[in-house]
């Protein structure tokens, strides 16, 4: 069992590259064989018609629970598709062991379609505090990794997300019309202005992936499920950017967050994205 931090540290030297197999190979055995190859019985709603899962999503879900767990004696996985089956492993974010995150496929309805639009997602955090993401884009063989003061990297090259460039408008990636409420699409009516442009995300992590990259200025987002949030949010942070809720405090993984939030490029620009959904809220 991990006893603290220091230990916590040792263990990603030696194992970092050991979760990275663990993420690669459960996407080459669960999810790519499936990739454009979906049949109809594959496929479940959860939630309603927006909300999907595939055979994919649950087997590479599997695969990574048990291998993660295997890495690290002591911790606990919590996967989106055992919280669906069961919502009370997700209160283990809060325990003391060391948890990891898990979305098996983020962007479950661009996978379905057979857009490359989606990636699997794993974080590892003790007590609230994120200490080891990993975004990996299968289809694009893109893999991003970030470790608490260690930095971000994809593909090995170090990411800096850097300022937005001056005098153009604010290209902000917001909760997609079809997963939000009214009141929360009323909130994110104030990225409606001049100066703004604002757009219907895609996969979460990708979205994340953008910012630290620097090709998207912010995300604006109206749930807070770790699973889609945990991986992006230290990306974003060791890439330079910054996370502000709507009471003007970080984005916090063990839950009770005042929403909508935004994940940004720099600390200037998240003030900014918040101004504007503060003022519509």
């Amino acid at each position: 069992m991990i006893e603290d931090k220091e230990t916590i540290d040792e263990f990603l030297a030696r194992h970092a590259s050991d979760v990275e197999d663990a993420v690669r190979k459960a996407a080459a055995a669960e999810i790519m064989p499936r990739f454009r190859r979906l049949a109809a019985h594959e496929v479940d709603e959860k939630n309603g018609p927006h909300d999907l899962v595939t055979d994919a999503d649950r087997r590479a879900e599997l695969y990574l629970t048990e291998a993660l767990g295997a890495l690290l004696p002591g911790s606990v996985v919590v996967g989106e598709e055992a919280v669906h089956a069961n919502p009370a492993t997700y209160e283990a974010i809060q325990g003391d062991a060391p948890v990891w995150i898990v979305d098996p496929v983020d962007g479950t309805r661009q996978f379905v379609h057979g857009d490359d639009g989606f990636c699997t997602l794993v974080a590892l955090a003790r007590r609230g505090v994120l200490l080891a993401s990993w975004t990996y884009a299968p289809a694009r063989d893109q893999l991003a990794t970030a470790v608490r003061g260690g930095g971000a990297f994809l593909d090995g090259e170090r990411l800096f997300a850097g300022p937005p460039t001056p005098g153009r408008d604010l290209t902000v990636a917001t909760s997609h019309p079809d997963y939000t409420t009214d009141e929360q699409k009323h909130a994110l009516l104030g990225l409606w202005t001049d100066g703004v442009a604002p757009r219907a995300c895609g996969s979460a992590g990708l979205e994340y992936l953008a910012v630290a990259r620097g090709e998207s200025d912010a995300t604006a987002f109206s749930w807070e499920a770790a699973w889609d949030h945990a991986a992006g949010i230290l990306l974003v942070e060791e890439a330079g950017g910054a996370h502000l809720t709507l009471t003007g405090e970080p984005f916090r993984i063990t839950g009770g967050n005042t929403l909508p939030f935004t994940a940004a490029r720099d600390a200037a620009t998240a003030r900014r994205v918040m101004g504007l959904l503060s003022g519509a809220a």
